[in-house]
């Protein structure tokens, strides 16, 4: 593969998609939103074709590829109006996690669910008073004779009612030193002890957000995730794919307004000439197609560093994607509805309704300042301002 032109079978990676993403569409997503449901059948049938799993091993049933793969999907999805959510946090967050760090038995156990669709899991670090702060994170992990006792909270954590599993961060006490370290545990939604409270957002998404509470929630001792002693390496291992993902699904988002935009431009007339044909209108949308570019470019690149192994660039190339990418989403949005007129807010046109999650895209899963934080800090080598 060159610098600049994905494998020929990842671009028929995206034309599958794109086909699967047709057939349901926006009109699909957000209906399932409005009536309260959930994008199910578009879920199931992902999983049975495989795409769900592209990144997982084959050995567990997965198509053996790359996050660079996974994030594909995700675009290609996010542009036909499906963004699913829940693709960055499930396969892409706890199946990189768990294929990286995972006893061989937790692999057999926990992936073969993600590789055909069939299990989806939550992952769970924001807390009330740490937000992007993890040093700050209170959940508490303690020893007992038979495993664990997981005590604490969190917040905006998403997909909790999907999914049957939860990947949570949290801290325990270094026996040699007594420092806190973090670490990962995989935790039954119906456990007992564990209770969750629905945030009511103003967002329409089939995705819903939780406040959740451990309240000694007793765990086995295979509930732990890779090593306890593995400390921040291990934590970071899924934000960086994380990172890419939620990029890929902004990038997919502001090439489906693009495209609508683009298509009003071509048949909306105002005297005698469709209004695309004027600069105030044509210049605007081809702006954002390049904004649009560069964020794929740059997702593509830190894809392709991550499955390479640099990790560091990884991280730069990750988090610039992100910025570049939530930027685009929102720009996008805003100026498809603009295109549009009065129309752009008419729940006909489907746009006014992805207004509002277009902004998540620049506060989640980590906020444009965090990542121009990371970018002043490592890429230009400026003070740490936290």
């Amino acid at each position: 593969m060159s610098a600049f032109t994905e494998s020929e079978e990842r671009r028929e990676l995206r034309k599958a998609v794109a086909q699967l993403g047709a057939k349901y569409g926006a009109d699909y997503f957000h209906r399932a939103a409005v009536e309260g449901r959930k994008t199910t059948e578009l879920w199931a049938e992902a999983g049975k074709l495989g795409y769900l799993g592209v990144s997982i091993p084959e050995e567990f049933g997965g198509g053996g590829g790359d996050i660079g793969d996974l994030a594909a999907v995700c675009e290609e999805l996010a542009t036909a109006g499906c963004p699913l959510l829940l693709m960055v946090v499930s396969p892409a967050i706890v199946g990189t996690t768990i294929a990286q760090y995972g006893t061989q038995e937790q692999k057999e156990r926990w992936l073969p669910g993600l590789a055909d669709g069939t299990a989806t899991y939550a992952f769970s670090i924001t807390e009330p008073d740490a937000g992007s702060n993890s040093h700050n994170i209170i959940t508490n992990a303690e020893r007992t004779e038979d495993g664990w006792v997981l005590n604490g909270g969190k917040t905006y954590i998403s997909g909790v009612d999907e999914a049957s599993h939860l990947l949570v961060v949290a801290r325990r006490s270094d026996a040699k030193t007594g420092k806190l370290k973090p670490a990962l545990f995989m935790v039954p939604t119906d456990a007992e002890g564990f209770t969750k409270q629905q945030i009511e957002m103003g967002i329409v998404s089939p995705e819903k957000q939780f406040t959740l509470f451990f309240d000694d929630v007793r765990l086995p001792e295979d509930a732990l995730i890779g090593s306890e002693d593995a400390g921040l390496e291990q934590l970071f291992a899924g934000l960086n794919p994380e990172r890419i993902m939620a990029a890929s699904m902004a990038t997919g988002s502001a090439r489906w307004a693009l495209a609508k935009a683009v298509a009003y431009a071509k048949e909306r007339e105002v005297w005698g000439k469709p209004i695309g044909a004027h600069q105030a209108i044509s210049h605007p949308l081809a702006r954002l197609h390049i904004s649009i570019e560069m964020a794929r470019l740059l997702t593509q690149k830190s894809a392709a560093l991550y499955a390479a192994g640099d990790l560091m660039g990884a991280g730069e190339a990750a988090n610039m994607a992100k910025v570049a990418a939530g930027e685009a989403a929102a720009d996008t949005i805003d100026q498809a509805i603009q295109t549009h007129g009065g129309n752009g807010l008419a729940t006909e046109y489907g746009l006014v309704h992805a207004l509002a999650g277009s902004r998540l895209s620049n506060i989640a899963p980590v906020s444009r300042e965090m990542a121009l934080n990371f970018v002043a800090q490592f890429s230009l080598g400026l003070p740490k301002s936290y």
